[in-house]
C-alpha cells in the first residue's frame, strides 16, 4: 500500500458483483442466459440519478478504473482523471466503472465458470461487439436507476463505446466523450491484431483455447502478443526520447539475448501481461474491435448513422498516436458536423503516442476539466440532494 493516500485519491474501493438473469441475445446469434458484471463505483448518485458518468475501458482495462484496493501499491489505471477536484470529479459525479462481458476480471468470460458444465467457458464462451456491450451496459445503468448518463466516456475500444452509446440510445446520454479512438479500425490495426491473435493461437500451450482444462497457459504468445500491441501503442519520438539506444551492459555481447534497454522494456511488459491477463479473452477483445463499424448499416456514411444522435460531443486526439491518429478522430467530427451535431474538438500534442489517453498530460486534462463543467452545468437544476446508490 502507498505509505499515505493522496489527498486527491478517493481512496480505497471495493468491486461490485451484479448479476443478470435476463437473457441477453448478441450480435454473434447466441444468447447468455444469465451473466455477471464486475463494477466500481465512486462519489454519489444524486436524488434523480442525473449526475452519473460511465467509463468504458479500452482492450485490457477492467472496473479498476480509480483509487485504490487493499494491498495495491498502484491506483486504478485512470485514476489521474477520476477523484475529487479531478477532471472527473467525484464530488459532483457518480462514476461507473464496469468490466466488459467476456474480460477476464470478474465479468462473465471466458476464464469465468459455464454454469451449464461447472468448468470455464475458455473458448465457448461468445464472440462479442461493441454493440452487445452497450446493450449490457444500458441494462446495468437499468439496475442502478439510471435512465440518462450524464455523460459516457472511453479512450480508444473504450470511445468506441461511447460513440455506440450516442448511436443505439440516444435519448439515455447528454454527452459522449471519445478520446484516441475512430469509428472503425484500418487495415493496417486490423493487421496487427491479426499478428497479436497468431501469436496466441500458435502457442503449443494454447491447446485450442482449452489451456484451462489441462493446468497450462500461452504466456509465449500473450507475451509477443502484448510486445507487438506495446510497441504500436508507443511513438517513435517517445520511444527515443525514454530509451534511445541505450544498452544494459554498455556494450555489445554479440548474442542474442536482450542488450538495448527497449528490448528488456517490451520483455517486461509482455512477461507482466502474460501473468494477469486471459489468452481468450484477448482474443475476444481484439476481435469486437476489428468488427466495430457503425457506419455499414448506414450505406457506409457516418453522418447519416449519427443522423439521430442526440448528445453532445468531446473528441480528443493526439498529435502522435499512428495508432488511432488525429486524422481518425476528424473522421468523426466531419460526419458530426455534417449530421448538424455539437461537436468540440482537441488535438493534444504529446509524444507519447496512444498511451497518451491514459497519462496525467497537463492539456488534456485542462481540456477534460472544462468540458466535464459543461457536462455539469447541463445537470438538471433540481439535483442538488442526494442519496446512496444500491446495485
Amino acid at each position: 500500500m502507498p505509505q499515505k493516500i493522496p489527498t486527491d485519491s478517493i481512496g480505497y474501493v471495493i468491486p461490485q458483483a451484479i448479476d443478470f438473469t435476463d437473457p441477453l441475445a448478441l450480435a454473434c446469434g447466441r444468447t447468455l442466459d444469465a451473466y455477471r458484471l464486475m463494477i466500481e463505483t465512486y462519489g454519489t448518485l444524486n436524488a434523480d440519478a442525473s449526475n452519473a458518468i460511465l467509463i468504458c475501458h479500452a482492450l485490457s482495462g477492467h472496473h479498476h478504473a480509480a483509487g485504490f484496493h487493499e494491498g495495491d501499491s498502484k491506483p486504478g489505471w485512470w485514476d489521474s482523471a477520476i477523484g475529487p477536484g479531478k477532471a472527473i470529479d467525484t464530488n459532483k459525479f457518480f462514476v461507473v466503472s464496469l468490466n466488459n462481458l467476456g474480460g477476464c476480471h470478474g465479468s462473465s468470460g471466458p476464464n469465468q465458470i459455464d454454469p451449464a458444465t461447472g468448468k470455464p467457458y475458455g473458448p465457448d464462451f461468445p464472440l462479442m461487439t461493441v454493440t452487445d456491450w452497450v446493450e449490457s451496459q444500458a441494462r446495468l445503468a437499468d439496475r442502478l436507476g439510471i435512465q440518462q448518463w450524464a455523460a459516457v466516456v472511453g479512450g480508444s475500444l473504450g470511445g468506441m463505446q461511447a460513440l455506440q452509446w450516442a448511436i443505439s440510445y440516444p435519448e439515455r446520454l447528454r454527452h459522449c466523450l471519445v478520446i484516441a479512438s475512430a469509428a472503425k479500425l484500418s487495415a493496417q490495426n486490423i493487421a496487427f491484431n491479426e499478428v497479436a491473435r497468431q501469436a496466441i493461437s500458435k502457442d503449443p500451450c494454447f491447446h485450442k483455447g482449452r489451456y484451462y482444462d489441462v493446468d497450462d497457459v500461452p504466456r509465449t504468445g500473450l507475451m509477443l502478443a502484448r510486445m507487438v500491441g506495446h510497441i504500436t501503442y508507443l511513438s517513435d519520438d517517445g520511444m527515443r526520447d525514454k530509451f534511445g539506444r541505450e544498452m544494459k551492459t554498455g556494450k555489445l555481447m554479440f548474442d542474442f539475448n536482450p542488450q538495448f534497454e527497449v528490448e528488456s522494456y517490451l520483455q517486461y511488459q509482455g512477461e507482466r501481461f502474460s501473468t494477469s491477463f486471459d489468452a481468450n479473452t484477448y482474443l475476444l477483445m481484439t476481435k469486437a474491435l476489428d468488427y466495430f463499424d457503425p457506419a455499414a448499416e448506414a450505406q457506409h456514411d457516418l453522418a447519416k448513422a449519427l443522423a439521430h444522435v442526440k448528445a453532445k460531443f468531446l473528441l480528443v486526439s493526439f498529435t502522435t498516436d499512428w495508432r488511432f491518429s488525429p486524422e481518425r478522430s476528424r473522421e468523426i467530427l466531419d460526419a458530426l458536423i455534417d449530421a448538424g451535431k455539437d461537436v468540440s474538438y482537441a488535438e493534444v500534442n504529446a509524444p507519447q503516442g496512444h498511451d497518451a489517453f491514459l497519462l496525467p498530460i497537463p492539456r488534456y486534462m485542462d481540456i477534460l476539466k472544462a468540458y466535464m463543467s459543461r457536462v455539469e452545468a447541463d445537470i438538471p437544476a433540481t439535483s442538488s440532494t442526494t442519496a446512496e446508490v444500491e446495485a
